[in-house]
């Protein structure tokens, strides 16, 4: 299988695979490919299909789809291409039993056949730029390889035992799964307009993290005010 990652702002993922070679996407998440591919929809692949209907409900959970695509070449050659969804880079990951990673919801965006997506973490904050949905995180495990989608630019750190770091949840865009994540209160702000930033993510080493520097829901918020205004549509 050959990676191949284009674009800047709004970079593509293009995956080109051998006779036989299989991807795991979400359904509709495919931008284009190529003639010659076997396509199955189902609720159990991942970590060689093991959970069936209950995998599928997991990954609802953590924000993702019930079913998911599998795409099977039939001869060499083919390629299939994922957009992106936001500003922001595309980042492959290894997946192994010493290697699982959390990733915030909606950033998965293809994996090899036996690597398995599922809730990891959700924890509700309340109101203010979450809108009481909280945030989630999903766990990537099994063994292969998986591409996921990281918002803005991003900013690596490497803790250390010992070492912690508090975050904005927002900014919180990956991890590796043994890392031990808590939520804490801005001590002395007492306000309570200010919502969701009263929370940070405190993440505590030894572990890698990834940073970005944009957030979903700040994306939204600065389009909104250009977006039609439907109450005042008179149909």
């Amino acid at each position: 299988m050959k990676t191949r990652i284009e674009g800047t702002t709004m970079p593509v993922l293009e995956l080109t695979l051998d006779t036989g070679e299989q991807i795991i996407a979400e359904g509709g998440d495919v931008s284009w490919l190529t003639l010659g591919f076997d396509i199955e929809t189902s609720t159990g692949f991942g970590s060689r299909g093991k959970g069936g209907f209950m995998s599928g409900l997991k990954r609802m959970v953590g924000g993702g789809q019930l079913f998911l695509s599998q795409y099977t070449a039939a001869k060499p050659g083919c390629f299939i291409a994922f957009g992106a969804r936001f500003p922001g880079t595309i980042r492959e990951l290894t997946i192994d039993p010493s290697d699982n990673y959390m990733v915030q919801s909606g950033s998965f965006m293809a994996s090899t056949s036996d690597v398995e997506v599922s809730v990891g973490l959700q924890k509700k904050l309340g109101v203010g730029i979450f809108g009481g949905a909280g945030v989630v995180f999903q766990k990537l495990a099994g063994n292969g390889s998986a591409w996921v989608q990281l918002a803005g630019e991003i900013v690596e750190y490497d803790l250390k035992e010992g070492e912690s770091l508090l975050i904005h949840p927002g900014h919180l865009a990956l991890y590796r799964a043994e890392m031990n994540l808590e939520f804490t209160t801005i001590k002395g702000v007492k306000n309570k307009f200010f919502g969701d930033s009263l929370f940070l993510a405190q993440l505590h080493g030894p572990g890698h993290v990834w940073l970005q520097s944009m957030t979903p829901a700040k994306l939204a918020a600065a389009i909104e005010p250009y977006l039609p205004d439907k109450s005042s549509n008179n149909s």
